[in-house]
């Protein structure tokens, strides 16, 4: 399959840098950088690979670590001089087991980051790694899995009391209770949002699926 870079500008060592960004939680998980070949890999595969200017090879995500990252689309910026990659990844994204390259802090402005479950999992995911003193959550992972079962199952009861007692308000609040803790769950049992996306993904049937399988 050929494929025309014609509108690409790679730069003078034949590179373009690629923005990765996770097409869930619209978080940014890396910057690398693309030749055209890793480039033609990527778009044939569907899996990311890229060129490793200090080993100066092809590299693919994942190859050793099995955390690859699955393409949904690729974009150029305005000036064609950029790519930005949307992936669903299969594990973290940094070698340091962090799930973003991007996640030390160097500046905080105190503004409130837009709210996302990805985010929200991340967060869980550091409580549990570097438990804070005073921290819910960090109490739950310290009591352990049987704690984490009990919640779950009184945030399962309080939902089914708030939709049966018709109270749409309450039923918000009791529905994200038990999202909260059913992520706190995942976290525990080293499950990611992406296995569960998957796990729906492969379940969902769509009008055109269901009359193919009645033509056969």
């Amino acid at each position: 399959m050929m494929f025309d870079y014609s509108g690409l500008k790679f730069d003078e060592r034949g590179l373009i840098p690629a923005i990765v960004q996770d097409e869930d939680t619209g978080k940014v998980l890396t910057l690398a950088y693309m030749n055209r070949e890793s480039l033609e890999i990527t778009m044939r595969e569907g899996l990311t690979c890229f060129y490793s200017r200090s080993r100066s090879a092809l590299w693919r995500k994942g190859e050793s670590s099995g955390n690859v990252q699955r393409v949904v689309s690729i974009h150029t910026d305005c000036d064609c001089d950029a790519l930005l990659i949307n992936v669903r990844p299969a594990g973290p994204a940094c070698h340091t087991g962090q799930e973003s390259c991007f996640y030390k802090d160097i500046h905080q402005t105190g503004e409130v980051g837009a709210f996302s479950l990805g985010a929200l999992y991340s967060t869980l995911c550091d409580r549990k790694l570097a438990p804070k003193e005073g921290s819910y959550t960090s109490y739950l992972f310290e009591k352990g899995e049987d704690k984490i079962l009990k919640k779950v199952g009184e945030e399962t009861s309080e939902v089914i009391i708030a939709a049966k007692n018709h109270d749409n308000t309450e039923l918000r609040c009791e529905l994200a209770d038990l999202a909260y803790h059913l992520l706190v769950l995942m976290v525990e049992r080293g499950l990611t949002p992406q296995e569960v996306r998957a796990e729906l993904a492969g379940r969902h049937v769509t009008d055109k699926t269901a009359k193919g399988e009645e033509a056969k």
